[in-house]
Protein backbone atom coordinates (compact mmCIF):
# COMPACT_ATOMS: atom_id res chain seq x y z
CA UNK A 1 0.00 0.00 0.00
CA UNK A 2 1.10 3.54 -0.69
CA UNK A 3 1.34 6.39 1.56
CA UNK A 4 0.79 9.83 0.39
CA UNK A 5 0.90 12.46 3.03
CA UNK A 6 0.27 16.19 1.97
CA UNK A 7 1.32 19.35 4.39
CA UNK A 8 0.39 22.38 4.41
CA UNK A 9 2.29 25.17 6.48
CA UNK A 10 1.62 28.85 6.75
CA UNK A 11 3.92 31.02 9.16
CA UNK A 12 4.33 35.24 9.10
CA UNK A 13 5.87 37.36 11.56
CA UNK A 14 3.95 40.47 10.44
CA UNK A 15 0.68 39.71 9.04
CA UNK A 16 -1.21 39.82 12.13
CA UNK A 17 -0.75 41.92 15.38
CA UNK A 18 1.09 38.65 16.31
CA UNK A 19 2.88 35.84 15.04
CA UNK A 20 0.96 33.14 13.06
CA UNK A 21 2.04 29.92 12.51
CA UNK A 22 0.10 27.36 11.20
CA UNK A 23 0.73 23.65 9.94
CA UNK A 24 -1.16 20.76 8.85
CA UNK A 25 -0.83 17.36 7.53
CA UNK A 26 -3.02 14.73 5.94
CA UNK A 27 -3.09 11.27 4.58
CA UNK A 28 -4.69 10.83 1.38
CA UNK A 29 -6.48 7.52 1.21
CA UNK A 30 -8.61 6.19 -1.26
CA UNK A 31 -12.93 7.03 -0.82
CA UNK A 32 -14.03 5.77 2.04
CA UNK A 33 -11.37 3.44 3.44
CA UNK A 34 -7.46 3.86 4.99
CA UNK A 35 -5.37 2.20 1.99
CA UNK A 36 -3.31 4.67 0.47
CA UNK A 37 -4.17 6.69 -3.11
CA UNK A 38 -1.66 4.57 -5.60
CA UNK A 39 -1.79 6.02 -8.68
CA UNK A 40 0.14 8.94 -9.86
CA UNK A 41 0.15 10.74 -13.56
CA UNK A 42 3.07 13.23 -13.34
CA UNK A 43 3.97 15.62 -16.03
CA UNK A 44 5.72 19.27 -16.49
CA UNK A 45 4.83 20.88 -19.37
CA UNK A 46 5.57 24.50 -21.37
CA UNK A 47 2.37 25.93 -21.72
CA UNK A 48 1.71 28.66 -24.49
CA UNK A 49 -0.02 31.48 -23.59
CA UNK A 50 -3.28 33.01 -25.17
CA UNK A 51 -5.48 29.92 -24.71
CA UNK A 52 -6.71 27.03 -21.99
CA UNK A 53 -4.98 24.05 -22.02
CA UNK A 54 -6.27 20.62 -20.40
CA UNK A 55 -3.67 19.45 -18.07
CA UNK A 56 -6.11 16.22 -16.50
CA UNK A 57 -8.64 14.72 -18.62
CA UNK A 58 -11.71 13.91 -16.24
CA UNK A 59 -13.18 10.77 -17.25
CA UNK A 60 -16.30 8.95 -15.38
CA UNK A 61 -14.32 5.81 -14.37
CA UNK A 62 -12.98 8.91 -11.57
CA UNK A 63 -16.54 9.24 -10.32
CA UNK A 64 -16.67 8.81 -6.50
CA UNK A 65 -12.78 8.20 -6.31
CA UNK A 66 -10.61 10.38 -4.00
CA UNK A 67 -8.59 12.04 -6.47
CA UNK A 68 -5.94 14.52 -6.00
CA UNK A 69 -4.59 17.33 -8.18
CA UNK A 70 -1.41 19.19 -7.48
CA UNK A 71 -0.65 22.08 -9.73
CA UNK A 72 2.90 24.26 -9.44
CA UNK A 73 3.97 27.56 -11.57
CA UNK A 74 7.29 26.94 -12.43
CA UNK A 75 7.62 30.30 -14.19
CA UNK A 76 10.78 32.29 -12.72
CA UNK A 77 9.32 35.89 -14.16
CA UNK A 78 7.56 36.91 -10.43
CA UNK A 79 4.61 39.39 -13.22
CA UNK A 80 3.93 35.87 -15.13
CA UNK A 81 0.84 34.17 -13.64
CA UNK A 82 -1.63 31.58 -14.83
CA UNK A 83 -5.30 30.89 -14.50
CA UNK A 84 -6.81 27.63 -13.41
CA UNK A 85 -9.74 26.00 -14.85
CA UNK A 86 -11.98 23.19 -13.41
CA UNK A 87 -14.81 22.38 -15.87
CA UNK A 88 -14.16 25.38 -17.68
CA UNK A 89 -14.70 27.69 -14.63
CA UNK A 90 -11.97 29.84 -13.48
CA UNK A 91 -11.65 28.85 -10.13
CA UNK A 92 -7.91 31.47 -9.46
CA UNK A 93 -4.77 31.95 -10.35
CA UNK A 94 -1.33 31.07 -9.65
CA UNK A 95 1.89 33.55 -9.69
CA UNK A 96 5.61 32.75 -10.03
CA UNK A 97 6.28 29.77 -7.48
CA UNK A 98 2.61 29.06 -6.27
CA UNK A 99 1.12 25.66 -6.22
CA UNK A 100 -2.38 24.37 -4.90
CA UNK A 101 -3.52 20.95 -4.00
CA UNK A 102 -7.82 20.31 -4.86
CA UNK A 103 -9.68 17.41 -4.91
CA UNK A 104 -11.01 16.20 -8.20
CA UNK A 105 -14.66 14.41 -8.41
CA UNK A 106 -14.51 13.79 -12.01
CA UNK A 107 -17.91 12.25 -12.58
CA UNK A 108 -18.28 13.58 -16.07
CA UNK A 109 -16.12 13.97 -18.93
CA UNK A 110 -16.82 17.89 -18.91
CA UNK A 111 -14.67 18.25 -15.23
CA UNK A 112 -11.22 18.65 -17.01
CA UNK A 113 -9.06 20.45 -15.36
CA UNK A 114 -7.18 23.18 -17.51
CA UNK A 115 -4.46 26.19 -16.97
CA UNK A 116 -3.88 29.27 -19.05
CA UNK A 117 -0.84 30.92 -19.30
CA UNK A 118 -1.47 34.88 -19.33
CA UNK A 119 1.38 37.07 -21.24
CA UNK A 120 3.96 34.11 -21.73
CA UNK A 121 4.64 30.54 -22.33
CA UNK A 122 5.06 29.39 -18.83
CA UNK A 123 6.51 26.28 -17.25
CA UNK A 124 4.11 24.00 -15.04
CA UNK A 125 3.87 21.03 -13.22
CA UNK A 126 1.42 18.80 -12.30
CA UNK A 127 0.21 15.46 -10.66
CA UNK A 128 -2.78 13.47 -10.38
CA UNK A 129 -2.69 11.53 -7.35
CA UNK A 130 -5.44 8.51 -7.89
CA UNK A 131 -6.91 5.50 -7.18
CA UNK A 132 -5.43 3.34 -9.73
CA UNK A 133 -6.78 3.21 -13.51
CA UNK A 134 -9.14 0.41 -14.68
CA UNK A 135 -7.80 -1.07 -17.92
CA UNK A 136 -10.65 -1.08 -20.72
CA UNK A 137 -10.42 -3.46 -23.51
CA UNK A 138 -10.29 -1.79 -26.78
Amino acid sequence: MATTTATITLSSADLLSNNLSLSATQTLHKAGTTTGLDGIQYERLEVPAGDVYDIVDATTAGANKANKVYIANKHTDETKYIDVYVAALNIGRLYTGERMLIPLEAAAATQDIGVEAISAAQVVEFALVHEGKTLVAS
